[in-house]
């Protein structure tokens, strides 16, 4: 038996100890927003939080994840009201959605390091693939969440409703991420 943290409860799991830790995620404890998507920590899909720190799930065997804190998107805030989660909720962010979980587990996880980042950090910090292209969306919220939205033409949905970008950022609690 393997005994894993997994969003502040805790799990017992009767796997092989080499099972990456995605499928023990999604099999064995029966959380499904982590996704698989490439099977070999490229894509993003899967990332979930250890110990605060973003991990691509897939190629993780779950061994390496015991006596540490590991955080879902489900773990992430009840009722989507984590301010990324809010951000991509007001700019529409997901096009299909299949990986926006992990985007917003990354953003997340960029947030608590760099509480105000540029574009320039988005980018590099943001590893995560989108095959519907909503990079553009997905800096946006970032700036969103961050409270650095300017507004006026990071994507179509900002320039054409700052009001609602500028009432997101003054009524957002900018916590700093744990």
């Amino acid at each position: 038996m393997i005994q894993l943290n997994i969003n502040g409860s805790s799990w017992q799991v009767d796997v092989e100890s080499d099972t990456p830790l995605l499928w023990v995620i999604r099999e064995q404890v029966g959380l499904t927003g982590t996704k698989y998507g490439c099977g070999v920590a490229q894509c993003g899909a899967c990332t979930v939080h250890i110990d605060g720190e973003p991990v691509r799930s897939c190629s993780m065997p779950v061994s390496a994840a015991v006596g540490k804190r590991i955080t879902t998107i489900e773990g992430l805030s009840r009722g989507s009201s984590h301010p990324v989660q809010r951000a991509w909720a007001a700019l529409d962010v997901p096009q299909c959605g299949y990986c926006q979980s992990g985007q917003i587990m990354a953003a997340v996880a960029l947030l608590s390091k760099n509480p105000q980042p540029t574009d320039k950090d988005i980018d590099a910090a943001m590893t995560n693939i989108c095959r519907c292209g909503t990079y553009q969306r997905v800096r946006a919220a970032v700036h969103m969440a961050a409270g650095t939205a300017k507004g006026g033409g990071s994507i179509i949905h900002m320039a054409a409703d700052t009001a609602r970008a500028d009432d997101f950022a003054a009524h957002v609690d900018h916590p700093t991420v744990a």
